[in-house]
């Protein structure tokens, strides 16, 4: 069990009564995560994980089985810019093939990663090939978040304890950024870049690297935007003005390059495209699980496992009175929401974009249960 020191601990002097009614509301929670339904409509959710990706043993058997319809026509796309052709062309022909909407503009992703693809040496063939450029920078991405997070919790308040069980289940999280299944998949790149930027964060001493690679993330995937303006409030907060202005800069430079594809999209949509069915669901509790779970390595748990871990995670880093343990549960707290209220079940993946490192709260979680009975 985690020990740490008092002070680093948010629940240790609480007062009795908001201790048990908080441990009470934990214990409800838990509840409802184990009995609230995880699904992700009709799409097949199973993944590799690291060894198998490694070995090739169930990798290959990924491999051999039908693309999801949303990576096959990612593949389409990359093959044929890899062959030259213009990128909004492709994406509007392979969305109608697919009947896909192009309507609104965002439905259509961002050109950054299939820009990418195409100079990692990517032929768009998905999984039947591996890509060594892809698998390679994969590589260098998984070893950069463990070091980086190895770096980080060395600087936490626990010691060494903390630093070894968060950095493994750090690389827990992050193993899943191996699945060459998923290359294609822009919130598998995006969560794993956005993992890597937390941990190189330091409030008020360094923040330049950790804002470059946000802005790489950023440039794959638009629902990095909310880990963007996270930071820059705490900033603001912090009232470091420098860093807030950065952070500002990002997210005018992100909307000028936001509007540009918009703009390109709205060149190729024709009157009678379809728009696009409605993102705003209101899953509630099974939404916000349903993508973290389904889009991490935790598929492989049991629900009535995997749903309550959810919200351990969420508890660990809520106890953490640090500003890595602030800043993490704003994060997750935040996306959390946006995915009860927001998002088809077919479009579970978004977890994946702060998947990898929610699964460090769990490293946390044993102090805090152990205060809050105190406190109690």
């Amino acid at each position: 069990m985690i020990t740490t020191p008092a002070a680093h601990d948010r629940f240790a002097h609480w007062p009795r009564l908001p201790a048990r009614l908080l441990l009470a509301a934990v214990a409800l929670i838990l509840l409802a995560a184990a009995l609230v339904p995880i699904q992700a409509g009709q799409q097949e959710t199973k993944t590799v994980g690291f060894a198998e990706a490694i070995k090739g043993g169930e990798a290959n058997k990924e491999a051999l089985r039908p693309r999801d319809d949303d990576l096959a026509l990612y593949d389409h796309v990359i093959a044929r810019i890899g062959r030259g052709e213009n990128y909004y062309a492709v994406a509007a022909d392979e969305h109608r093939k697919a009947n896909y909407p192009l309507r609104p503009g965002v439905a259509v992703r961002l050109p950054t990663l299939a820009y990418l693809s195409v100079w990692l040496g990517d032929t768009g063939r998905g999984a039947e090939v591996m890509v060594p450029g892809a698998l390679g920078a994969a590589l260098v991405l998984l070893v950069a978040v463990v070091l980086a997070w190895w770096k980080r919790l060395g600087e936490e308040p626990g010691g060494a304890e903390v630093q070894r069980i968060g950095t493994a289940l750090m690389f827990m999280g992050a193993s899943l950024g191996l699945n060459r299944y998923y290359f294609v998949l822009h919130e598998l790149w995006a969560g794993m870049l956005i993992a890597l930027s937390l941990a190189l964060h330091r409030p008020g001493r360094k923040w330049l690297a950790s804002l470059l690679v946000a802005g790489l993330a950023l440039a794959i995937r638009e629902h990095v935007l909310p880990y963007v303006l996270l930071m820059g409030a705490l900033a603001l907060w912090r009232r470091d003005w420098k860093e807030g202005a950065a952070w500002g800069a990002l997210v005018a430079a992100f909307a000028l390059y936001l509007a540009w594809h918009l703009g390109q999209v709205a060149q190729h949509v024709l009157p009678n495209d379809p728009m696009g069915p409605s993102w705003l669901e209101l899953r509630g509790l099974s939404g916000w699980l349903s993508n973290v779970v389904l889009s991490s390595n935790m598929r492989f748990l049991p629900h009535f496992i995997a749903g309550p871990l959810v919200m351990l995670m969420v508890l660990g880093w809520a106890s953490w009175k640090s500003p890595l343990g602030s800043t993490a549960t704003l994060l997750y707290l935040g996306y959390g929401l946006a995915f009860m209220i927001a998002g088809r079940p077919d479009n579970f993946y978004w977890g994946a974009v702060i998947a990898p490192a929610m699964l460090v709260g769990l490293a946390f979680v044993p102090r805090a249960i152990q205060s809050l009975w105190r406190a109690s």
